[in-house]
């Protein structure tokens, strides 16, 4: 038996998936139905589940949250069901450690698929990929950073753009390759942002913050603590 929560305020599309999801699985597939942020919460972290669907604009709790509070101690595969279909809202997503992530209006028979294959890989997998680079360590499943082994909050902006330039670790971001990746590509500030998140993440990070370079008139540069 797979056991599905399901966390989506709209009534009539949550009946549709559990109808789909039931009828396709002849029965082996068990949903669980939330329609709002806390309630969804609650469930995904005192039930163990197979998978978790996320939309995003939630009631009390949105799923951006849900997912990076389910990543501080859980590996189950979330997928967000979501209309919001920016690229910094899908990287953001990403980011905060979900598995994949599908835009309405989406075939059922899609979302189907991609569920199992979710379920299977997750069910002969063991998640390994902690990025580490110097003091500073990330595990993008549980959505946690640490410096020498303390961990540290991130807002999700700050651990988005620790992210990136962890990924690209002595390696030159410029800010608009960190505009465009974070907060999308239809972004009408300016690149001063980047610079202010930056100085937030420096000033949480601590000790890992003489990490983050600055590069003159280009962006910033994550190294090896020296």
């Amino acid at each position: 038996m797979i056991k599905i929560l399901l966390v989506e305020d709209d009534l009539q599309l949550q009946e549709i998936i559990e109808d789909y999801f039931t009828a396709k699985s002849a029965g082996e597939i068990e949903m669980v139905c939330a329609a709002n942020g806390a309630d969804g919460l609650e469930s995904a972290q005192e039930k163990d589940y197979d998978l978790v669907l996320l939309d995003v604009m939630l009631p009390e709790v949105d799923g951006f949250t849900i997912c990076r509070e389910l990543r501080r101690h859980s590996d189950v595969p979330i997928m967000f069901l979501t209309a919001r279909q920016a690229e910094g809202d899908r990287l953001h997503g990403y980011g905060l450690g979900c598995d994949d992530y599908m835009i309405k209006p989406f075939s059922l028979a899609e979302l189907y698929a991609k569920a199992n294959s979710l379920v299977r890989r997750a069910k002969g997998m063991v998640r390994d990929d902690l990025m580490s680079v110097g003091g500073i360590s990330l595990d993008p499943y549980r959505g946690t950073v640490s410096v020498d082994g303390r961990v540290v909050e991130l807002a999700p902006k700050e651990y988005a753009l620790l992210k990136l330039l962890m990924e690209n670790a002595g390696k030159i971001v410029t800010r608009e390759t960190l505009l465009a990746r974070i907060w999308g590509y239809d972004f009408s500030g300016n690149d001063r942002v980047v610079d202010n998140h930056i100085k937030k993440l420096r000033q949480t990070l601590g000790k890992g913050a003489e990490q983050i370079k600055t590069v003159v008139k280009s962006g910033y540069r994550l190294e090896e603590r020296k």
